[in-house]
């Protein structure tokens, strides 16, 4: 351990460490709206079982939204995960952070590595969320 560090130090790192908290509160924005959409999709797919189940209209037109509301929900299944992946790699850098300034161990290294990781989870999130939104505007788009 390094010697008693003085009041200027601590605040320093206390700043350093904070600064990366802005960017949790981004990605936690986006993980509401995500879990929101897979709550949606969830809504609708128990919406067209019980329609199914009780009714005889076109079932194959039931089956194929069926079919698509699956694949969304993967999606937004993996972005979630990926969203959460990037949250707990962010507090790790933010641990980090503040532990370097008082550990007489290089963890500049550490520290990239971290925040790298974090941004590519975060950008295959994102890739994820896309794709659900393509999915979901697909009858839009074609006409239908």
């Amino acid at each position: 351990m390094l010697p008693e560090p003085p009041v200027s130090v601590i605040v320093h790192a206390i700043q350093l460490a904070v600064a990366p908290v802005f960017l949790l509160t981004g990605i936690s924005a986006v993980l509401s709206v995500l879990t929101t959409r897979l709550g949606r999709i969830i809504d609708r797919s128990r919406i067209l079982h019980a329609r199914a189940a009780t009714s005889v209209e076109n079932i194959t037109v039931i089956q194929l939204e069926l079919a698509s509301l699956k694949r969304r929900g993967r999606l937004i299944h993996w972005a979630i995960g990926l969203c959460t992946t990037s949250l707990l790699l962010i507090c790790l850098v933010v641990a980090v952070l503040f532990l370097g300034s008082f550990v007489a161990v290089n963890l500049e290294g550490l520290v990239a590595a971290l925040f790298i990781a974090a941004m590519l989870s975060l950008c295959l999130a994102l890739l994820n969320f896309i794709c659900e939104i393509y999915l979901a505007t697909a009858h839009v788009r074609s006409g239908s």
